[in-house]
């Protein structure tokens, strides 16, 4: 198996970032259509564990749009083979001070296209020498 396909690599990155954009600008639409539409699919969230793309998309609906603004770093997407990557990144979000933001997304190519099948996101405390753009 390949495990670095700069083609791949390419697409994920790409997909990666239309859903940070939709992500902070509440864009439900392109959020619901990045999740993989199947009883399987999960996301296990800050104060949820969602199991099932109906429970992700009623979650989303329902979510405030206020305070979505964050900023990224140290993000990392891997591609195994032609049709799975895993990206994970930091988040921090100026109304969490002291707080840093980890999400890590499974990512299957199907026929219609890229699409989370799995998501972790979780908030602690961040540590000093893990500071946003610092070298660890």
């Amino acid at each position: 198996m390949q495990v670095y396909l700069p083609d791949v690599l390419a697409e994920v990155t790409e997909q990666f970032a239309r859903y940070e954009k939709a992500l902070v600008s509440n864009d439900v639409a392109v959020l619901d259509e990045l999740f993989r539409n199947d009883p399987r699919t999960l996301r296990y969230g800050v104060g949820e564990n969602l199991y099932g793309y109906d429970s992700i998309m009623a979650f989303r609906a329902a979510r405030s749009p206020i305070g979505l603004g964050r900023r990224t770093d140290k993000t990392v997407i891997t591609a195994y083979g032609r049709d799975t990557a895993v990206a994970s990144t930091l988040f921090y979000r100026d109304s969490l001070p002291g707080k840093v933001g980890r999400q890590m997304q499974t990512w299957v190519r199907f026929p219609e296209g890229w699409r989370i099948v799995a998501a972790h996101v979780s908030i602690i405390d961040e540590l000093p020498d893990q500071k946003m753009g610092q070298k660890t």
